[in-house]
């Protein structure tokens, strides 16, 4: 059996680690921006796919 890795982070504190409002977190995982697993009936979201959709933000240099 593989261990897990990754810390499971719900959207508040994934909204505290970003600076962003809770409901903004839901609504990028409704729009498919930010993968999650539904537990129940929380959302849980791995430390890395937090750096997976941060690395999609990012703004190329023109």
């Amino acid at each position: 059996m593989q261990l897990m890795q990754d810390r499971l982070l719900t959207p508040d504190q994934v909204g505290e680690m970003l600076q962003l409002h809770p409901f903004t977190i839901l609504n990028y995982i409704k729009q498919g921006k930010l993968r999650s697993a539904r537990i129940g009936r929380v959302y849980r979201i791995r430390e890395s796919d937090i750096e997976k959709f941060l690395d999609s933000q990012m703004l190329q240099p023109s």
